[in-house]
């Protein structure tokens, strides 16, 4: 075992050989969305980048269903299961079979298996001092998916934030696994949201991060609808549970700090690059069409988070 339990970090890898290590994830839930087809592509899509985020790349998939035959129709399951389908051929890679069952709340996701070297794993521990932070998507999915389900959301936010949650961080991942620059920490923002993955991250590195909130990005509309209060039980749960390692300035208003704390579906991807190779990431994640963000940096100090 290579990685496991320890770091919390996104899927396990067991060492298969010298040169070949298998990385296995899996994850499901319940839909975000109203559209079934928009719901299988971003269920698909946040489970493959568990497998990206390890700096691995994916081999197969398994579709893990939950549904409720009596009250939808399978015409509804089909179409979930499409979506989902889609997403693998974006990846590259098959479904191979799965396992439903019948359950009053419908569930989907995938268990995604996938390979790596030994020595090229990516894990979520390996920052050290003086890296920068790179992020590849804005925040605030979690806020966006709670106004669309109150009916709340406009059209502009809803089209934006399905094509945010769909959209695979292959591109991404495969850029940060290239080895054409150094990359000491990879995760990505997901159900913890940003504060509850970086902690994640300085607890591992023992170290201490600096984030600068001007330089986040996060998605239009999203701080207004904080403001009004539409935020998930999840991004609460974060703020609460991971708030004890983050130092925020004084009267920093609660909205802004649900907005950092809030629960992501298959977020972007968070990495800690040498600041010597800060250039060389962004030109590369540029050619590969990814937009990625300096946010902050790792500093030696006591382990947590220091917002600016």
């Amino acid at each position: 075992m290579l990685v496991g339990f320890a770091t919390h970090d996104d899927a396990a890898v067991y060492r298969l050989s010298a040169r070949q290590a298998v990385v296995s994830t899996v994850d499901f839930f319940p839909p975000v969305v109203d559209d079934p087809f928009a719901f299988g592509q971003i269920a698909a899509a946040n489970a493959l980048s568990d497998v990206w985020a390890m700096g691995a790349r994916p081999l197969f998939a398994l579709n893990l269903v939950a549904f409720p035959t009596q009250a939808l129709s399978t015409e509804t399951l089909a179409r979930i299961l499409e979506g989902g389908q889609s997403k693998t051929d974006e990846a590259g890679i098959p479904i191979l079979g799965g396992h439903s069952v019948d359950d009053p709340e419908p569930k989907y996701g995938m268990a995604v298996t996938g390979v790596v070297h030994p020595r090229r794993i990516l894990t979520n521990a390996g920052g050290r001092a003086g890296d920068v932070l790179l992020l590849t998507k804005p925040l605030g999915s979690g806020i966006a998916t709670t106004a669309i389900k109150r009916g709340i959301a406009s059209p502009e936010l809803e089209r934006n934030v399905v094509e945010l949650m769909s959209r695979l961080n292959r591109a991404a991942g495969e850029v940060f696994a290239s080895g054409r620059f150094p990359v000491h920490a990879l995760t990505d923002v997901t159900g913890f949201g940003l504060l509850g993955h970086l902690t994640e991250m300085a607890l591992g590195a023992k170290l201490r991060a600096r984030l600068f909130l001007e330089r986040i990005p996060i998605l239009a509309g999203v701080p207004a609808l904080a403001e009004q209060g539409v935020v998930p039980g999840g991004t609460t749960a974060n703020l609460e549970h991971f708030g004890a390692h983050v130092r925020f300035p004084d009267g920093l208003p609660d909205p802004v700090r649900w907005v950092l704390a809030d629960a992501q579906t298959n977020g972007g991807l968070l990495a800690a690059v040498p600041r010597a190779a800060v250039r060389k990431a962004e030109r590369a994640l540029a050619r590969a069409r990814v937009d990625a963000a300096i946010i902050g940096e790792l500093v030696r100090g006591v382990p947590g988070i220091d917002v600016h």
